[in-house]
């Protein structure tokens, strides 16, 4: 079975940059659209940033011209570079691919374990 793996999260000050990448772990012949997702304590879920396989790229409001996406071009792994970062950027981030075709057949909407980002004022 095919698996994400995130690494990258940490601790930073406001201001500052991190750069998350989530690896497709096992045999994947093509991958539909890619994300990042975060949740924060009390909150829900949201879509931080999604790229699909065409390399069209869309954000949430509060990251635009903050974060960027990226996927490389053989949807083995995707990519998010986070600067300027800000207390309310503080949150577990997960990355999901909606399809995946895999050695194995077809895999949908698979998840991440997530990555703490932490971001102090």
């Amino acid at each position: 079975q095919v698996t994400l793996v995130e690494s990258g999260g940490g601790s930073v000050q406001a201001g500052g940059s991190l750069r998350l990448s989530c690896v497709v772990s096992g045999i994947v012949y093509a991958a539909g659209t890619m994300a990042w997702y975060r949740q924060a304590p009390g909150k829900q879920r949201e879509l931080v940033a999604a790229i699909t396989s065409f390399h069209s790229a869309n954000y949430a409001d509060s990251v635009k011209g903050r974060f960027t996406i990226s996927r490389d071009s053989e949807s083995k792994a995707v990519y998010l570079q986070m600067n300027n970062l800000k207390p309310e950027d503080t949150a577990v981030y997960v990355c999901n691919v909606d399809r995946m075709q895999t050695f194995r057949g077809p895999q949908l909407n698979i998840w991440g374990q997530g990555t703490q980002v932490t971001v102090s004022s």
